[in-house]
């Protein structure tokens, strides 16, 4: 591709992780897929302001994570109906095991402050590396790293698992790490 040439086929084949990505920031798939096409139609707009030699895929999870926040300003100044409505609510429960756990792993993601839920959604869904997703959230990668290991011990305490905390005995340390206590 060269400087100032827009590879649309890239653009086209980053669409399932930006729809995975966009999933970190709403529930509801209709919103997610709303904020994917804003994040299209605004990086299509706005390509002649992509650095070549850069990775596409870092450009357009930062616009589409500047588009998620710009909304959430807008709606917050907006306040549309309450949050609870009840029209939100589903009628009926799952009764598959499976479904009820997804159901619980869904709620436990959402519990996560958005910094936590989108480091965790980047490294541990899309798999993208430590060093991209500092670049993506602008933190630094300790930062990252950080908000990694404090959502993976909220995941693990809200869905009743065992935290890496509370698996390792103390009689299991060895005898310096013990005496450090």
């Amino acid at each position: 591709m060269s400087s100032g040439e827009r590879d649309d086929d890239s653009i086209v084949e980053l669409i399932p992780a930006l729809r995975a990505f966009a999933r970190t920031f709403y529930q509801a798939s209709n919103d997610a897929d709303d904020l994917v096409q804003e994040t299209l139609l605004k990086a299509l707009k706005a390509f002649e302001s992509f650095e070549p030699g850069t990775r596409l895929k870092s450009w357009m999870f930062t616009t589409m994570r500047n588009t998620f926040y710009t909304k959430i300003k807008v709606y917050t100044r907006e306040a549309p109906a309450a949050a609870d409505c009840v029209a939100g609510t589903l009628s009926v429960q799952a009764t598959q095991e499976w479904s009820a756990r997804a159901r619980e792993v869904a709620n436990a993601l959402n519990k996560l402050p958005p910094h936590q839920r989108e480091v965790l959604t980047l490294i541990g869904m899309l798999g993208i590396s430590y060093e991209e997703t500092a670049e993506i959230c602008g933190c630094a990668v300790g930062t990252v790293k950080s908000r990694l290991n404090r959502a993976r011990i909220q995941i693990l305490e809200d869905l009743g698992e065992a935290s890496p905390q509370t698996m390792v005995e103390p009689a299991e340390l060895p005898v310096e790490a013990s005496q450090d206590f």
